[in-house]
């Protein structure tokens, strides 16, 4: 299975976990995505799911004057992000332990 199917699934409760660290604009948020290890994403991927957050209501943005270049549009987690990432992050702890138990099934007979 390529990551990127895996991804598609978890990449949104990834751009809730940064947002919610502190407001941040597109390319600063595949920057941060890149650091952590998704280098395969790119903004045709990101901007339109921030627009899909955005609409859902779980983010908000507000454009501010770029030092260099055009105004930039950050965005920062709602309330109702904060419960949705909240949810997330349950949902993915759940899936860990049910994966674990998948992958390493058996392995106490080795013992």
């Amino acid at each position: 299975m390529k990551q990127s199917q895996l991804l598609k699934g978890v990449l949104e409760g990834c751009v809730l976990a940064i947002v919610a660290k502190g407001e941040i604009y597109g390319y600063e948020l595949i920057q941060a995505l890149q650091q952590a290890g998704f280098n395969s994403v790119m903004g045709g991927t990101i901007y339109p799911l921030l627009a899909k957050l955005e609409k859902n209501g779980d983010l908000a943005s507000r454009m501010r004057p770029s030092p260099e270049g055009p105004d930039r549009k950050y965005y920062h987690v709602t309330e109702q992000g904060r419960t949705s990432l909240a949810a997330f992050e349950r949902q993915w702890q759940q899936l860990v332990v049910q994966v674990a138990k998948v992958l390493h099934k058996g392995d106490d007979a080795d013992e």
